[in-house]
């Protein structure tokens, strides 16, 4: 089974330094469309036309927008694409909504620099692990005989990266390296590889 792993393209609340967690509903600005754009052509250079794979996507607003557009670069029927909750980005609680600016503000810092994820529990939201697990999950659930396209978030992606090629440890689980918006990677047997790199927004925050 091949796994092609794709991070949706940049919404108004990434270039607006705005929290979006998991259940926000947020559009893909202009620069988020080219960046899809460019995701669907470059897969659909690498697959042909009317590829026979999977395609999954978490059920939120951006994610189905991103895929909306790669699906029709890549001839397939967007109703025939399927959701699943367990690839929403990490719940950030009471943090959604707000932007980051005003949270660091009355919190102090809450990103580490070097690895680019949270250093601290968003309040009522989630953790890594909790993550790693409804991911585990979902990954138990795939037919090894079927290749798949994947749309979801930076930190699940990151995540979900470390559960099947390993990564740095991070507050309990293996944490993939970070990447811009709009790239996909391609996983087989415990390997990852670069198929096709966004171009982040130099404002961009991860969730």
């Amino acid at each position: 089974m091949l796994l092609y792993l794709a991070r949706h393209a940049e919404t108004v609340y990434n270039a607006g330094g705005r929290m979006q967690g998991h259940m926000a509903h947020t559009p893909l600005t202009r620069a988020g469309i080219a960046q899809a754009e460019a995701m669907g052509a470059a897969l659909a250079a690498h697959f042909g036309p009317d590829p026979d794979i999977d395609l999954w996507v978490s059920p939120s607003g951006r994610t189905l927008q991103t895929m909306a557009i790669v699906a029709e670069h890549l001839g397939r029927d967007f109703f025939g694409v399927t959701t699943d909750d367990r690839l929403l980005e990490i719940d950030v609680g009471d943090w959604q909504g707000r932007t980051y600016a005003a949270i660091v503000a009355q919190s102090g810092p809450i990103v580490d620099p070097e690895r680019r994820v949270f250093s601290v529990r968003p309040p009522n939201g989630e953790w890594y692990p909790a993550i790693a697990a409804r991911l585990q999950s979902w990954l138990a659930t795939l037919n090894p005989a079927r290749d798949a396209l994947v749309i979801s978030h930076g930190i699940t992606l990151r995540v979900l990266r470390g559960l099947l090629a390993g990564g740095q440890p991070f507050e309990g689980v293996a944490l993939a390296h970070d990447a811009p918006q709009g790239t996909v990677f391609r996983v087989e047997d415990g390997v990852q590889t670069m198929l096709h790199v966004g171009v982040g927004h130099a404002g961009a925050r991860s969730v």
